[in-house]
């Protein structure tokens, strides 16, 4: 008896947390070993691939972050639907089988689309500032202060050091697979 309460009592305390609005803290330390990951395996700074994160899906709270796991704003994919307030929504938005999805299509569209390619060969994931400005330039967002807002995220929550994490030697990449975060 004690154990389906314990188990019920977890299950409850789970579905509650999904169900809570995520805080910038929250978001950081839920996906920040995915972005060192990826980092690892691209090149692209986990700053940028956090801070972009944050700053396109208010820190996972938008309705394209919660109902496309679309954690980039990332256009594209036919059209995706969801449902709000029981009202059928028709998207630009491109929708993801997961967020872990979302985040790795970011790399791939930053490391395989040649607007954005040229960064990958050209600067290290230590040139986070760098980064911000070579990605507003190659056309990523409309906004003039796209990258100012992006940079103030990074600073803000120091997601540059980040950039400084190496793999550890029980973590290396091929053989550590990126946290399924499905929400």
């Amino acid at each position: 008896m004690k154990k389906i309460l314990l188990i019920t009592t977890l299950l409850t305390a789970s579905v509650c947390a999904f169900a809570q609005k995520n805080t910038s803290q929250s978001y950081i330390e839920q996906f920040k070993d995915n972005a060192i990951a990826i980092m690892h395996q691209t090149g692209i700074p986990a700053s940028i691939i956090l801070g972009i994160a944050m700053h396109e899906s208010g820190n996972g709270n938008s309705k394209i972050a919660k109902n496309l796991n679309n954690q980039f704003g990332v256009k594209g994919g036919g059209g995706a639907v969801y449902y709000s307030n029981k009202k059928k929504v028709k998207s630009a938005y491109k929708r993801y089988d997961s967020i872990l999805d979302s985040f790795a299509d970011f790399a791939r569209i930053m490391t395989e689309r040649k607007q954005f390619s040229h960064l990958a060969t050209s600067l290290t994931q230590y040139d986070y500032e760098k980064w911000v400005k070579g990605i507003q330039r190659s056309g990523y967002a409309s906004s003039r202060k796209w990258g100012s807002q992006v940079l103030g995220i990074i600073r803000k929550y120091e997601l540059n050091e980040l950039d400084q994490q190496a793999p550890t030697e029980t973590e290396t990449i091929e053989s550590k697979p990126l946290a399924q975060n499905n929400q």
